[in-house]
């Protein structure tokens, strides 16, 4: 593993644990303390994934989620306080890929970023082929990860192309939030897990639509999401 990672939080103890942990499995790591400095780091440097604490003492790590998301796709782990729900709803709605509670299990830490890189290599290693969902102006090229809607490029994380595949590729049907969680995720899920509704709701933001009225995801009450035939 060559994957280089960059972790950010102002915490030195906690940042250079996850780094050596994720030393001792061959990835190359760039620890910073400061959002200043991590952001010069984000525009310059060219990293395959970032643990991002939320509270830092000179930037949030949310603004540096959104600098990351304005140049890149790579994956996106946010560090947040116990309890705080509001952080990881607000990290995920801004373009996280996960979220990791303090206090933590570095061990934990190292599968959760072990999945997020293979994701995140598959949706970039795959060749272009004619793998291609075409439905009412929405494209998706299932090879190359390549989404368009009414020629429009739509910027998709690779999980929130991963949710649109799976409702396009099962057009009709209702997918449950368990469903789309434990297909994509690879975790159990939780009924108090409100992931995949924030990611739904991204998704339908970078599409343009209508909330009370979505023209490709339709919300069914009580049992999950499907896209219409």
């Amino acid at each position: 593993m060559n994957e280089k990672i960059l972790i950010v939080d102002d915490d030195a103890e906690i940042a250079q644990l996850v780094s050596v942990y994720l030393k001792n499995e061959g990835f190359q790591t760039t620890v910073e303390y400061s959002g200043t400095e991590a952001k010069r780091l984000i525009r310059d440097c060219k990293f395959d994934l970032a643990v991002l604490d939320v509270m830092l003492p000179d930037c949030s790590g949310f603004h540096l989620c959104e600098e990351i998301r304005c140049h890149y796709n790579y994956p996106v782990i946010m560090l947040t306080a116990k309890g705080e729900d509001i952080d990881k709803i607000t990290g995920l709605t801004i373009g996280a890929d996960d979220y990791i509670t303090k206090p933590f299990n570095p061990v934990e830490m190292t599968a959760r970023v072990k999945a997020q890189l293979r994701r995140y290599m598959r949706y970039n290693s795959q060749k272009r082929d004619e793998n291609i969902i075409d439905f009412q102006g929405l494209i998706l090229n299932c090879s190359t990860h390549e989404c368009t809607l009414y020629g429009e490029k739509l910027n998709l994380t690779p999980t929130e192309f991963s949710i649109l595949q799976m409702l396009c590729e099962n057009r009709g049907k209702v997918i449950s939030s368990q469903d789309l969680f434990e297909n994509i995720w690879k975790e159990k899920y939780f009924e108090s897990n409100n992931t995949v509704m924030v990611h739904i709701r991204r998704i339908r933001e970078k599409m343009h639509e209508q909330p009370r009225n979505p023209k490709f995801i339709k919300t069914v009450w009580g049992m999950g999401y499907k896209i219409e035939k």
